[in-house]
């Protein structure tokens, strides 16, 4: 069966930046079979289901290459708390630990991150977590194409940025070890090719020199992408001083971890000597506008990408709104430049699309054209705040909501059509998720009289 998007607008996402006026997209399986003039396309598809684009923008889905989806459940807490930017560095990235929850409860959380991501637009994200194989299932009925990066470390009693000695636990790393290799050989592959399996360490504080060669050989005996967190906080920087003698991207540079296959989440906290060495390795850095917002703190994605890194975009924790990190990244970075114009919103819209599939080892999505996946969002513009439509990036980058996207496809096949989700029951998933939280949160705070309730918490 070919569908037929006819009498629309297509913003392409190529490099050339082409967009395409009374315009038709054809989808045979889960490819872009044709793009053209409406009435040329059409013919060449007369038996194809069509449906109708006027009103409509079809654009590229959105690439989320930095999230943790599970972190749902923090949503309005850890925002506000992050951690000094000045020594003496205390550690931890907030004073409130997360709820532990049952595997159970966490798959719904990461279903409510799924939903959300969906209706923002997203058709690709890679989750970074600890114990991925407790939600895996739900994951793939999400109908997302991810990339599953299961995380390893091997500090013991420690989290990112603690400046305490680093207590080294063999059985910490070789149990990660053991939990990406037993994830990849049952959900590499799965949803026809939708999912795959990359790996993670957690940061290069929490984990030593063994494990770090450990994960690189094991990412090039699966070959698959890998990921990390890289100079996310000042507070991993000085501890990653304390314990190596060096800053985070030399350490990682002098026991050959870095390369084209790696992922770097943040790199805001960096010297420009840090810079150039991704650059060297071509680095793919993961700019996580939104949450670097919240933190006040951010990578100089000007200067990363002439080094030689691939920016793409994350949204990180407790949102999957890729709008917002879109739109929030050109702001940022045009006042961290005094430059109104750059970057444009062309530069903005690549790093949240293709950009991040090329991170993400797709080849062939992230952008429209004849031969690449069908991975892409219909906006429509008869809204007040789009009007008048007259430069389709830019109204949609500067003015654009999430609830301004109302189809999404992957591999061919719709997630959501005319605002509805098709892969989940939102309404349970929702519903569960705010008794889920409910409790957890309850627990944690009945269980450590100690920690002090946020203001403006909701009676628990």
């Amino acid at each position: 069966m070919t569908l037929l998007i006819r009498n629309t607008t297509i913003v392409t996402g190529d490099a050339a930046g082409t967009i395409h006026y009374g315009a038709a997209l054809a989808v045979q399986g889960n490819r872009i079979a044709a793009i053209g003039p409406d009435a040329e396309i059409a013919a060449r598809f007369p038996e194809a289901e069509e449906v109708d684009g006027s009103g409509r923008v079809v654009f590229p889905g959105f690439a989320n290459i930095h999230t943790h989806l599970g972190m749902t459940l923090a949503r309005g807490v850890f925002e506000d708390l992050s951690p000094p930017h000045n020594p003496p560095f205390c550690g931890g990235l907030s004073p409130i630990p997360l709820p532990v929850l049952s595997p159970s409860e966490q798959a719904v959380m990461c279903q409510l991150g799924a939903l959300e991501a969906i209706r923002s637009g997203t058709t690709a994200l890679l989750e970074d977590a600890s114990g991925i194989e407790d939600y895996a299932p739900q994951m793939v009925e999400t109908g997302l194409r991810m990339v599953l990066a299961e995380r390893c470390w091997d500090r013991a009693g420690a989290g990112i940025g603690d400046p305490a000695e680093f207590r080294q636990d063999p059985a910490l790393g070789e149990a990660g070890l053991a939990r990406m290799e037993a994830l990849h050989r049952r959900w590499h592959g799965a949803g026809a090719g939708r999912i795959q399996v990359g790996i993670a360490a957690w940061a290069p504080d929490m984990c030593s020199p063994e494990l770090l060669r450990a994960v690189e050989a094991l990412r090039q005996r699966l070959d698959v992408v890998c990921t990390i967190h890289l100079n996310q906080i000042w507070g991993e920087v000085a501890a990653v001083q304390a314990h190596r003698g060096m800053l985070p991207s030399e350490y990682l540079d002098s026991i050959g971890f870095l390369n084209d296959r790696l992922v770097a989440a943040h790199c805001r906290c960096m010297a420009p000597l840090e810079e150039k060495i991704l650059g060297r390795h071509k680095v793919h850095v993961a700019f996580n506008a939104a949450i670097a917002a919240r933190r006040g703190l951010s990578p100089r994605v000007c200067e990363l990408e002439q080094a030689g890194c691939n920016i793409g975009m994350g949204t990180d924790n407790m949102a999957e709104d890729m709008v917002e990190v879109m739109r929030t990244g050109l702001f940022m970075e045009r006042i961290r430049r005094q430059d109104g114009r750059s970057p444009t919103p062309e530069e903005a819209l690549r790093w949240a699309t293709r950009n991040g599939y090329r991170a993400m080892g797709v080849a062939d999505g992230g952008w429209l054209a004849e031969g690449n996946l069908a991975d892409l969002v219909m906006l429509r513009t008869g809204r007040a705040h789009l009007a008048p439509f007259l430069r389709a990036v830019a109204v949609f980058v500067h003015q654009g909501q999430a609830a301004d996207i109302d189809d999404v496809m992957v591999d061919g096949a719709w997630v959501m059509r005319d605002r509805v989700v098709l892969t989940m029951d939102e309404a349970r998933v929702v519903r569960e998720a705010e008794e889920i939280a409910g409790r957890a949160w309850a627990r944690l705070f009945a269980e450590n009289p100690g920690i002090a309730v946020p203001p403006g918490f909701r009676p628990l």
